[in-house]
């Protein structure tokens, strides 16, 4: 396995030295996206406010991006285009026109009026030579239901946080767990910041995609701590000098694994299509900003005010100094 390091396995990078440093980037960033979140916002998708739904089927298959790149010239940006079924259907959902078009909302007549205006709009910039669509299913998705799928989302989150709070707990020690949860909050928190400061959508694949940042950090911090508990209780020295050998030691394993990781999204992103890229994107930001936050934000927090680390808080059976005295 030697080949497969990139770090010498007794590398000695003082990370624990730049600690303030790294923490003081880390709070400019977190401070940053926040910001962004909160005074600039989120451009949702359809998935969170509102639109049109429509189902057409082409006698022969058609290409995605062609069919996203019509709509885009007919006023309606954005659209979320996937095919199913046979290849030859497509499922799209709208936005309301940028053009000030009157969105297909409210009751009776003059809703389905607009309704039909979109599907003869859909129709109209997909009139493909010999291939013509016909629209089998076109309907309004309210605004309610994207404030529900939000409120699901925030759930979502919190049910994580608090799983990964027990189960840290459990297997390390409370003040990992808050380490752990602190590093992978900032991260999810900087992936969020980071698509509502370019403006690029936000949609449910989107929020997946920030999701599954949550495991990946996660998974890379225990990893490190993991080593950190078995150093603790092989190694003399000050919980400064074994944290920074711990993450040292895992150094080409964090790497490598989030080398990997990254091409693998990369190439999501790259030929995956536009329903996918946003959700891509926001795992590749979050594979390079979890993987800085395992080495440089989750160890240097065991340091810190009440998160500092001793041996008694990983040795709870040998309390005494006595007894830990004995121990190598």
């Amino acid at each position: 396995m030697k080949p497969f390091n990139i770090f010498p396995y007794d590398s000695n990078i003082n990370f624990i030295r730049l600690r303030w440093i790294s923490l003081t980037i880390a709070m400019l960033m977190l401070a940053v996206a926040i910001g962004a979140m909160v005074f600039k916002g989120f451009n949702f998708a359809l998935d969170f406010t509102g639109g049109t739904v429509a189902e057409l089927r082409f006698e022969k298959p058609v290409d995605v991006d062609d069919v996203r790149q019509r709509l885009d010239q007919a006023g309606y940006g954005n659209a979320q285009v996937q095919t199913f079924g046979s290849g030859n259907d497509l499922l799209i959902r709208l936005q309301p026109k940028e053009t000030g078009a009157p969105a297909p909302a409210g009751e009776g007549a003059e809703a389905g009026a607009a309704i039909n205006q979109v599907a003869g709009d859909i129709q109209r910039a997909l009139a493909f030579p010999d291939n013509p669509g016909r629209v089998l299913r076109n309907e309004f998705v309210g605004p309610q239901v994207g404030k529900d799928l939000a409120t699901n989302g925030i759930w979502a989150l919190i049910f994580v946080i608090v799983g990964f709070l027990i189960y840290i707990s459990f297997r390390f020690e409370r003040k990992f767990a808050i380490a752990a949860v602190l590093a992978t909050l900032h991260d999810v928190l900087v992936v969020a910041g980071w698509f509502a400061l370019t403006g690029h959508e936000f949609d449910l694949i989107v929020l997946a995609g920030v999701l599954s940042v949550m495991g990946y950090s996660i998974n890379d911090t225990i990893v490190v701590f993991d080593r950190v508990r078995e150093n603790f209780r092989s190694m003399r020295g000050t919980p400064e000098e074994i944290l920074n050998k711990s993450v040292n030691q895992t150094l080409s394993r964090t790497v490598i694994t989030s080398f990997v990781a990254f091409l693998t999204v990369l190439a999501l992103y790259l030929y995956g299509g536009g329903s996918l890229r946003g959700m891509a994107e926001s795992q590749m930001i979050g594979i390079v900003i979890g993987t800085l936050s395992s080495i440089f934000i989750a160890c240097p927090l065991l340091t810190i005010g009440f998160l500092r680390v001793t041996k008694q808080d990983l040795m709870p059976k040998a309390k005494d100094e006595a007894a830990l005295a004995r121990r190598p």
